[in-house]
C-alpha cells in the first residue's frame, strides 16, 4: 500500500514538473503581436475564390450552392499594421486581441473588400458641395427659382455657381439666359450641366467673360445664339471652357479643403479609394500636398488631364508615380477625351443620330485629343483613358491603342481603358478582349439614359449599349463606377444599377434590356476586385485574404442575399476601414486611450471644489457579481455593435 502511494506522489510531481517545463518553454518562444484591429460578429464576404464564368454563374469553390444561394465565407478578420493577419472565424480573431486592440463588433453586418469607385470627378464633388445644387429642379423655372434663393444672400457682384441640370433629358427645351438675367440679374452666374457637358449663363457672366455675337465657338462646341444674333447664354460640349474661363480660381487652401472634404463624403459612401479622372494641374498639386501631410482619408488614383499638354509632358518625363505602404496617391494614368455624350448629342456615331439625320456627333482632334500627347504618355509607361461614348469614338480609340502598343514597346501592358464604353458596334466587342483595354463603366448611366437614350440610336443600335454582358460574354474586363457628381455615387445604387437594370423606383419591372444584367457577384467585383485591377492594385486589394491591405467597406444589407430591389436601396453604409484605420463609422478607444481618460478625468475631480457627501446606503455584492460586473463593463468599452 506504502509503495502504491508514492508511486502515485512520484507520478504527481513527475507531471508537476513536466507542465513546469512546457511554460518554462512556450514562455521562451515570442508570441504573435496582437493585432491593431479586429472586426468580428460579421458576414464577410471575402471575394478570394476564383472569378465567376462569363455568363456570371459563380465559380465552384464560391461559397454558393444552387440549393440555399450564399452564404458568407468568414465572420472575423484581424489586422496588424495595415495589413490583414487573419481571417476566419470570431474566436480565431478574438484570440489575437491585446491590450491596444480596437474590436468591432458589426452585429451581423456584411463586411467586403474596400470598395472603390473607378471613374470619379472628385474635385467637382468638393467645388459642388458650396454650389447651388440643381439635381432636383424639373424645370427651367424651378432652377432659376434655387438660384434666386442663393442671390438673396450672396453679396452683389459674387460669382454664383451651380450644377445639375440634366442636359440630356433637357436637349429639346435648352434653357436661355432671358429668365435667369431677369431673376438675377446683379451677379454673374453660371450653371453646369448634370454631366458637364453643358453649361447655362446669364447675361452678368457673359460680360465678365467677354463673350459677345463675334465670340466664335471653338471646334468640338456650340454657342447657342438668339433671334437677335446675341449668344443666348447656352454653351454646349468644349465650348464650356469659354464661360468657365471666367471664373476665379479657387486658392490652394481652398483647393486643398474642397478635396479632403470630398474625400470624405467619399469615405462615408463606403469608398475606401476612387480613380480621379482628368485631373487638372492645380488639383494634382492639392492632392500630393494632402499625400505629404497623410491628409488623404482615402487612396487617390490618378488620371491626368489630357488636354493639359504641358501638365502630361513633364510627367512623362517624370515617369509614373507608383503607390506605397506610406501613401495614398497613385499617378500613373492620363485621361483623353474622344467625343462628348450622348445626351447632348455629343457622342461620335457611326451613322446619323436617330433624333437629327445629318448629325453624328464630334470626335477626335476636334474634341480635343491629341494623338501625339496620348502616345507619348504611353511610351513613358503611363495607362491611357480615353473617354469614348459613341460607336465610331470606341472604334476610333480601339484602333488608337491597337496603333500605339504595336509601335511604341512600353506602351504595352498598361491596361488601357475606354472610359464609358457607352455604344459599341458589334464588330468591335471582342477587340476589347483582344487588345487587353478594360471597358470603365458607369451602370447608372444605363438605367438614367434609358427615358432618351433609344431615341438618339434607334432600336438596332440601343443592342451594343450599356452591353455590360455581352462585353463580359467576349471576354472583356470590366471596371464600374459612378462618373461623380453627375450621377449618385451611392455603393447600393450603382448594385442596383448594375444588377436589375431598374431606376431607383424599381423601374421597368422586369429591368430594362434585362439580359444585359450583371449577378451580385460581378456587381460587387465591379466596384472591387475589377477595379483593382484597373488601377495595378490586384496583389495588394480587392479581396479580403492575409498580408493584403487592411481596406474594407462595412454594409447593413448583402448585394449576395438580398430580397429585393428595395431592400437594397436602403441600405447603409456601417463601416470604412482604409490601411487598417477606420476613417468612416465609430471606432472603440483603445485600453491605452481608456486609460489616459480615466486619469484625465480623476484629475478633474480631484481639482473640482468637494460637494457635501450624500446619506451612506449600504450595497452589498458578492464576488461573483462585481466580477461579472467588471467584465461586462471592459467588454462594452472595448466593443461597437450596431
Amino acid at each position: 500500500m506504502t509503495r502504491t502511494r508514492v508511486s502515485f506522489r512520484r507520478t504527481a510531481r513527475l507531471r508537476n514538473a513536466a507542465a513546469v517545463a512546457c511554460l518554462a518553454c512556450a514562455s521562451c518562444t515570442p508570441a504573435a503581436p496582437p493585432a491593431d484591429l479586429v472586426v468580428h460578429n460579421a458576414r464577410v464576404f471575402t471575394l478570394a475564390w476564383p472569378e465567376p464564368g462569363l455568363d456570371g454563374r459563380p465559380d465552384a469553390k464560391a461559397p454558393f450552392a444552387p440549393e440555399s444561394g450564399w452564404h458568407a465565407d468568414a465572420s472575423a478578420v484581424a489586422v496588424r499594421d495595415g495589413h490583414v493577419m487573419y481571417v476566419g472565424t470570431d474566436s480565431g480573431a478574438l484570440a489575437l486581441k491585446g491590450n491596444d486592440t480596437k474590436v468591432v463588433d458589426l452585429a451581423g453586418a456584411v463586411l467586403l473588400p474596400g470598395m472603390v469607385d473607378a471613374h470619379t470627378h472628385v474635385a467637382e464633388l468638393g467645388t459642388s458641395l458650396d454650389r447651388v445644387n440643381l439635381t432636383q429642379a424639373a424645370t427651367e423655372a424651378e432652377a432659376v427659382e434655387l438660384v434666386a434663393q442663393r442671390a438673396a444672400t450672396t453679396p452683389k457682384g459674387e460669382w454664383i455657381l451651380g450644377w445639375g441640370w440634366d442636359e440630356g433629358a433637357w436637349a429639346d427645351r435648352y434653357p436661355s439666359k432671358a429668365l435667369l438675367s431677369k431673376r438675377v440679374p446683379d451677379h454673374p452666374v453660371l450653371l453646369r450641366g448634370l454631366h458637364g457637358f453643358a453649361a447655362w449663363a446669364n447675361e452678368k457672366a457673359l460680360a465678365g467673360a467677354k463673350i459677345t455675337a463675334s465670340t466664335t465657338a471653338p471646334v468640338g462646341g456650340e454657342i447657342r445664339h438668339g433671334a437677335d444674333g446675341s449668344p443666348n447664354g447656352l454653351f454646349i460640349n468644349r465650348a464650356v471652357a469659354l464661360v468657365d474661363a471666367a471664373i476665379p480660381n479657387p486658392t490652394a487652401v481652398q483647393r486643398d479643403s474642397q478635396m479632403v472634404r470630398a474625400l470624405r463624403v467619399m469615405a462615408a459612401a463606403g469608398f475606401t479609394g476612387v480613380h480621379e479622372a482628368g485631373a487638372p494641374r492645380d488639383v494634382v498639386a492639392s492632392l500630393v500636398r494632402l499625400d505629404a501631410k497623410g491628409a488623404l482619408p482615402i487612396r487617390v488614383y490618378v488620371l491626368l488631364d489630357g488636354r493639359d499638354a504641358s501638365l502630361v509632358h513633364e510627367w512623362a518625363q517624370r515617369g509614373p508615380r507608383m503607390g506605397s505602404d506610406t501613401s495614398n496617391l497613385v499617378i500613373r494614368a492620363v485621361k483623353a477625351y474622344y467625343d462628348g455624350a450622348l445626351g447632348s448629342r455629343g457622342a461620335r456615331l457611326l451613322a446619323d443620330y436617330s433624333d437629327r439625320s445629318g448629325h453624328r456627333g464630334v470626335s477626335g482632334a476636334n474634341y480635343g485629343f491629341d494623338h501625339t500627347v496620348a502616345a507619348d504618355a504611353m511610351a513613358a509607361g503611363f495607362q491611357l483613358g480615353i473617354h469614348a461614348i459613341g460607336d465610331e469614338g470606341n472604334r476610333s480609340s480601339l484602333d488608337f491603342i491597337d496603333s500605339v502598343t504595336k509601335a511604341a514597346a512600353g506602351a504595352r501592358g498598361l491596361r488601357h481603358r475606354i472610359e464609358h464604353a457607352q455604344v459599341v458596334d458589334s464588330a468591335d466587342i471582342p477587340r476589347f478582349a483582344t487588345l487587353g483595354v478594360i471597358a470603365s463603366m458607369q451602370p447608372p448611366h444605363a438605367v438614367e439614359d434609358m427615358p432618351w437614350a433609344e431615341e438618339r440610336l434607334g432600336k438596332a443600335r440601343i443592342r451594343g449599349a450599356y452591353a455590360w454582358r455581352t462585353l463580359r460574354r467576349s471576354g472583356a474586363r470590366l471596371a464600374f463606377s459612378s462618373d461623380l457628381p453627375g450621377s449618385d455615387w451611392s455603393l447600393f445604387y450603382g448594385w442596383h444599377s448594375a444588377m436589375l437594370r431598374q431606376d431607383k423606383q424599381g423601374m421597368p419591372a422586369a429591368g430594362w434590356y434585362a439580359d444585359q444584367r450583371m449577378s451580385a457577384e460581378e456587381a460587387v467585383r465591379g466596384y472591387s476586385t475589377w477595379a483593382a485591377y484597373a488601377g495595378f492594385d490586384e496583389n495588394s486589394a480587392g479581396t479580403i485574404a492575409v498580408g493584403k491591405r487592411a481596406d474594407f467597406t462595412a454594409v447593413s444589407v448583402s448585394p449576395f442575399t438580398m430580397k429585393d430591389g428595395a431592400e437594397l436601396m436602403h441600405g447603409v453604409v456601417r463601416l470604412t476601414v482604409v490601411r487598417g484605420r477606420v476613417v468612416e463609422g465609430s471606432a472603440p478607444p483603445s485600453a491605452t486611450e481608456q486609460r489616459k481618460k480615466l486619469v484625465a478625468n480623476a484629475v478633474l475631480a480631484a481639482r473640482a471644489p468637494k460637494k457635501k457627501k450624500p446619506p451612506r446606503v449600504a450595497v452589498v455584492l458578492k464576488m461573483n457579481d462585481l466580477a461579472c460586473l467588471t467584465n461586462k463593463v471592459q467588454l462594452r468599452s472595448h466593443s461597437i455593435k450596431w
